[in-house]
């Protein structure tokens, strides 16, 4: 079966919303708001069915021309999790020895990616899947195509994430695959169409992360006419 025929887990109902037992539940501004970016997360294991849900969710991101060129590879089994880490450790030992950071610092900053990977009960992988958008004889309206599908996927993401929190659970949301495609796709054995754009772990968080400030609203609108 190739990925395109796969057919996804059936829609479940959604589970409680609340994050607190007996508070009410979130409204989307306080969803908004309140997610955060977790690097610790317990070890606790996530229900299939919260899984599914926050896929659920990503699934329903607006896309170019309605392809959802977004694939996601879901993985729980602890020894999948190591043998990704490990491939994406050993690439990224290779990038932190070029900008000329010495052994101790790159075999600290290794052990943190590789807890952070191993440690989360779930890792989604999401995949650029480029086969459905249109194509074009310019390279600039090409470019552009792909553009959008990239956006999408960050909109995809961004349902997820906040579904995730919206279900107690939450996420963290890391680029590295962008770094090291072809060691991923290898590791994973993906169709050679997937390109890896981003991991999210996703858990219940060890602790609550500081909050990152926002730049005031106004910084942000260079013009409002």
């Amino acid at each position: 079966m190739s990925h395109h025929d796969a057919v996804p887990p059936p829609l479940v109902p959604l589970p409680d919303p609340d994050r607190v037992a007996g508070s009410r539940p979130l409204d989307l501004p306080e969803i908004i708001r309140g997610r955060r970016s977790v690097r610790r997360l317990r070890t606790d294991p996530v229900a299939p069915e919260l899984v599914t849900a926050v896929l659920e969710a990503a699934a329903w991101a607006p896309s170019p021309h309605g392809t959802q060129p977004w694939r996601f590879v879901v993985l729980t089994q602890p020894e999948r999790k190591r043998q990704l880490a490990d491939a994406m450790a050993t690439a990224w030992r290779h990038h932190l020895a070029m900008d000329g950071q010495d052994e101790e610092t790159i075999a600290r900053r290794l052990a943190g990616s590789q807890r952070r990977l191993c440690e989360a009960p779930v890792l989604i992988l999401v995949c650029l899947d480029p086969s459905d958008l249109d194509r074009y004889p310019d390279p600039e309206r090409q470019a552009a195509e792909r553009t959008m599908a990239i956006q999408s996927l960050g909109a995809a993401i961004q349902n997820l994430l906040l579904m995730a929190y919206r279900l107690g659970l939450d996420t963290g949301w890391m680029c590295a695959p962008l770094f090291c495609p072809a060691v991923v796709r290898e590791i994973l054995d993906l169709p050679p169409v997937l390109e890896p754009q981003a991991l999210v772990t996703l858990g219940y968080a060890a602790a609550d992360p500081q909050r990152r400030p926002r730049r005031p609203l106004h910084q942000l609108i260079v013009r409002w006419e």
